[in-house]
């Protein structure tokens, strides 16, 4: 049981890292309004990761059965997945860019009833999210598997995960959350986050 939450947690690590448009949406919101907002925002992109964690595990555990006899082709594109994406990350952070930005985010965000489903919202739209969890689950199997209560420890390690990492943005504020959030933040942090992915894709391919 421990197991499936440990991977929940370096799943959900794995996606929050990377400071991107969100992250910096988060910092402004601590930096311009209060701490209880920014964390507001910080648990809407958790919720949401979260809940991208739970559509690729209910979904694995779906297809368990039928894809058992392609467990080990599985597994390779899983893990090849998990590779494209790692390689993506860090293609993206080392290419010369403009700031990040959401056009228009952040605005009417003052509360934290509206700061949470606004980042909620936003953070959904990201579908490379449910990807990303849904490769890493069919490549394991174990969270896939039948037993809910290991299932549910996936969600919840990935949920803690990121919920962590985005309140410790929104903690930051204009310190911490600014080194993040800087050239350098984000460039140390998108490879941590294909580094973390890579290993993921290799702990697939040795399942086997």
């Amino acid at each position: 049981m421990s197991g499936a939450f440990l991977a929940g947690l370096v799943a959900g690590y794995g996606v929050a890292v990377p400071v991107g448009a969100i992250a910096v949406l988060i910092l402004g919101l601590s930096a311009r309004t209060s701490f209880r907002v920014g964390a507001a925002g910080a648990l809407g992109v958790a919720t949401a990761d979260g809940l991208y964690a739970a559509v690729a595990v209910l979904g694995g555990a779906a297809v368990a059965g039928l894809v058992a006899p392609l467990a080990g082709p599985l597994r390779v594109a899983a893990a090849v997945v998990l590779l494209a994406l790692a390689a993506y990350g860090a293609w993206r952070a080392l290419r010369p860019r403009a700031a990040t930005s959401v056009p228009g985010a952040g605005r009417g965000m003052d509360t934290p009833t509206r700061a949470y489903a606004g980042v909620l919202a936003l953070t959904l739209l990201n579908p490379a999210t449910v990807v990303y969890f849904a490769a890493l689950v069919l490549g394991r199997g174990d969270a896939a598997g039948a037993d809910p209560v290991a299932a549910a420890l996936f969600v919840l390690g990935a949920f803690l995960a990121s919920a962590s990492w985005q309140l410790l943005i929104a903690g930051g504020g204009t310190l911490v959350g600014r080194v993040l959030a800087g050239p350098r933040g984000r460039l140390v942090t998108a490879l941590l986050s294909s580094a973390i992915i890579a290993a993921l894709a290799v702990a697939v391919l040795m399942q086997g």
